[in-house]
């Protein structure tokens, strides 16, 4: 999956609150008035130690007890305090995990607490736009209790019966938007297409999978398990499948698996799997360029042996970001939803429970043992 990042993009997000002086309704006046008048807690946190090159270990990360906190937001700050109820385990974090500043997204800060996508329900507001009991979805910290001061970059959650609020982290949220938009803008795809996904069980792939299906493609995905093979064809409802782990020779496998050839890849992987890949696509197919999960690790760049063959085959390989089509948004989420209450689409998603166990499912990411879209349950609404 692709670095990413929610700021100031106005992802079907609540406007950024203009300066003004404290703002409270009175239903959060009753609710601070129940905590009392200096209501603090003690905010669990996962703390970021400090950059590394290497795989991510649990070591790299710090469970804190005892930091105090006030849940109240400041006076005129317009920002909000939340609880965090889920928190979004993606790859994309790993690459802020490293102490480079080229990006478009910056690395963590060694000594504080992780960010990432999170549900959360509001506590406390002096933001116009948002009130204590709404639901929000966006950048928090890995946390119990955050302060967001950049309220713009929140998107207020509409509940839909039967659609459980962490799927606002996947099949709804930043991974679900990325296999829409990715899919649809990025693919160019066509009915009757011979669609390959790689890490086709992650929380991108087995959208674009299922995506592809209703577009009416066939459809393989490579995945990590033998479980995992059996639930792309028997959950999931792609054609094939192959456990990428158990084959000698990616591009035999490729071959035996599209005889025809590749019309459609979406790469989630790189290194091998997309040189192998282009060796297998035909002429003036179409390569979207999502994420690089082989290479997280890897500081020496990878060789290509067919690369000649996206000259010879006029074959279109495409990077990009999701935030690039934020015009789809709305589309998307119609869409989706309505796939997902029709029973067109199932979702996988793995659920940890307690801020505690973040950093071993985080960590899980990096060797496959996730299965579906990894989320923390950090508490109850």
């Amino acid at each position: 999956m692709h670095l990413f990042t929610f700021t100031n993009l106005g992802f079907g997000s609540v406007r950024s609150c203009p300066k003004r002086h404290s703002f409270r309704t009175l239903f959060n006046l009753r609710e601070q008035s129940k905590m009392g008048k200096d209501s603090t807690v003690e905010n669990k946190q996962v703390i970021f130690k400090g950059y590394t090159d290497g795989s991510p270990v649990e070591t790299d990360m710090e469970l804190k007890l005892g930091n105090v906190m006030k849940l109240e937001a400041p006076q005129g700050s317009n920002a909000v305090v939340v609880k965090n109820l889920y928190l979004s385990c993606d790859t994309y974090m790993r690459g802020r995990m490293r102490d480079r500043h080229d990006s478009y997204i910056p690395p963590f800060l060694p000594g504080s607490a992780i960010e990432g996508y999170g549900v959360a329900k509001v506590v406390d507001s002096d933001c116009p736009d948002l009130k204590s009991g709404d639901i929000v979805s966006g950048i928090t910290n890995w946390e119990e209790y955050s302060l967001i001061q950049n309220t713009g970059q929140l998107k207020k959650i509409q509940q839909v019966d039967g659609i459980p609020l962490s799927y606002h982290l996947g099949l709804l949220g930043m991974p679900g938007f990325t296999a829409y938009a990715g899919f649809y803008e990025a693919c160019a795809p066509k009915k009757g297409d011979y669609v390959y996904v790689s890490a086709a069980t992650s929380a991108v792939g087995q959208l674009v999978g299922q995506l592809a299906k209703i577009h009416g493609c066939y459809v393989v995905g490579s995945t990590s398990t033998s479980q995992k093979v059996e639930l792309l064809k028997n959950k999931l409802g792609f054609d094939e499948a192959l456990n990428y782990k158990e084959e000698l020779d990616l591009e035999a496998a490729l071959a035996r698996h599209f005889p025809q050839g590749i019309d459609v890849y979406f790469d989630n992987v790189g290194g091998a799997m997309l040189d192998a890949t282009i060796a297998n696509t035909r002429n003036h197919g179409r390569i979207a360029l999502c994420g690089i999960l082989s290479q997280n690790n890897r500081n020496d760049p990878q060789s290509f042996r067919n690369m000649f063959s996206v000259i010879s085959k006029r074959i279109t390989m495409k990077g990009f970001l999701q935030n690039d089509f934020l015009h789809l948004y709305p589309r998307f989420l119609e869409d989706v939803t309505r796939y997902y209450k029709q029973g067109k689409i199932v979702y996988l998603e793995d659920m940890n429970d307690g801020l505690e166990s973040a950093p071993a499912a985080f960590v899980g990411l990096f060797s496959g043992k996730n299965v579906g879209k990894q989320v923390i349950r950090v508490a109850s609404e």
